[in-house]
């Protein structure tokens, strides 16, 4: 059995959520920053981070800690052919901006206020708008036409920074188009994090 741990509204988890749709698997929902939650995933991993999957296959348990790992990890065990160097690109440049964005979400989360004469603050921005302008290109470029995991990423970015008001997306045309053309999909709109 396939146990999948995260929280509704993070990005990385989502992703996996959608791409095990048609999966057998358990979701369990922590609410990563409240004691009893925190407790579990501090006792399961290490890193304290989400996602995280327990693959209990025959009686052997086995962690996984990572999006991009847990992917790479159920790819593998149910067959699925492995991503092109492209899309691994793609995949790195989508986990780039959302990192940047996770960061600058949680010390605001924490009163930090984003102050751009700030080395980091500057450099996680920068990132973002290179990224952002990068990705919008790519999806002109028709690189996100199949509904696959790096799409699905891509999407779960998009819909995440609409969903937290993370940044100003006024010009990036394709990408609010991509995010739209997608939005109604149902196993998109059973994971949305605004139900």
């Amino acid at each position: 059995m396939l146990t999948l741990y995260g929280s509704t509204t993070s990005p990385y988890v989502r992703r996996l959520r959608i791409w095990l749709a048609n999966t057998q698997h358990e979701f369990v929902n922590l609410k990563i920053f409240e004691k009893k939650d925190r407790e579990v995933l501090i006792e399961k991993n290490p890193t304290m981070k989400i996602p995280m999957l327990e693959d209990n296959d025959q009686g052997e348990v086995q962690t996984i800690f990572d999006s991009r790992v847990i992917y790479r990890y159920l790819s593998e065990k149910f067959k699925h052919p492995a991503l092109t160097w492209q899309q691994e690109n793609h995949l790195t440049l989508i986990d780039a901006a959302n990192d940047s964005l996770v960061q600058m979400f949680i010390l605001a989360q924490s009163g930090i206020k984003a102050d751009e004469e700030q080395l980091f603050f500057k450099l996680q921005k920068e990132r973002v708008n290179a990224v952002l302008v990068h990705l919008n290109e790519l999806v002109e470029e028709r690189q996100f036409v199949s509904w696959n995991y790096p799409a699905m990423s891509l999407f779960c970015l998009v819909d995440w920074i609409e969903f937290r008001s993370l940044h100003n997306m006024k010009g990036l045309t394709a990408l609010l188009a991509f995010h739209e053309d997608n939005n109604q999909r149902i196993e998109v709109t059973a994971t949305d994090p605004r139900i």
